[in-house]
């Protein structure tokens, strides 16, 4: 349970719970990791959430105005889940908020730089900066995770706000 949760006595699940939890069991699938070359480090897997995760905000941003809550509530979860993760490997309370805030920077910044790789058709210099860290993969660890990316951002834009909501990935 988080902090905020620990403060203000939240006990229900928040709305995207179910769907966070699929964009972490997505983020943790072995492929990432082996045919991808995605670090399988505290940092990797980080970055490999946030890269899902960024997936379906982007998909949630074109349908603001229905899906601007279930958002909200997914970043919430992802801030909950950080929350927990840095507290178990021994962050004190003292700091977690710091380091909370420096996460939601790199996944924002995550957002905007596949945005914009979307938006150029290539991810390749996105993950390249940001998935691994600067350090480019072997090109077909890189081609296998910006395909992989890619499709699962194609289908997501087939699936529905309430399928989404339902907390079910394509």
């Amino acid at each position: 349970m988080g902090l905020l949760n620990r403060l203000f006595g939240r006990t229900e699940p928040r709305e995207a719970a179910t769907l966070y939890d699929q964009v972490v069991a997505s983020a943790r699938a072995e492929h990432w990791y082996l045919a991808g070359g995605v670090p399988d480090t505290v940092d990797g897997r980080f970055d490999m959430v946030a890269a899902v995760l960024a997936m379906v905000l982007l998909r949630l941003e074109q349908e603001q105005q229905e899906a601007g809550q279930l958002s909200a509530s997914l970043a919430e979860c992802f801030i909950d889940d950080m929350d927990g993760q840095l507290r178990q490997i021994g962050i004190g309370d003292i700091t977690v908020g710091k380091h909370i805030g420096k996460m939601m920077g790199m996944l924002g910044g995550r957002l905007g730089a596949y945005r914009d790789g979307l938006a150029a058709g290539s991810l390749d210099a996105a993950l390249v900066r940001n998935l691994y860290r600067g350090e480019a993969p072997a090109p077909a660890a890189l081609a296998h995770t910006a395909e992989s990316l890619m499709a699962l951002r194609s289908a997501l834009i087939g699936t529905s706000i309430d399928t989404l909501r339902a907390g079910r990935l394509p």
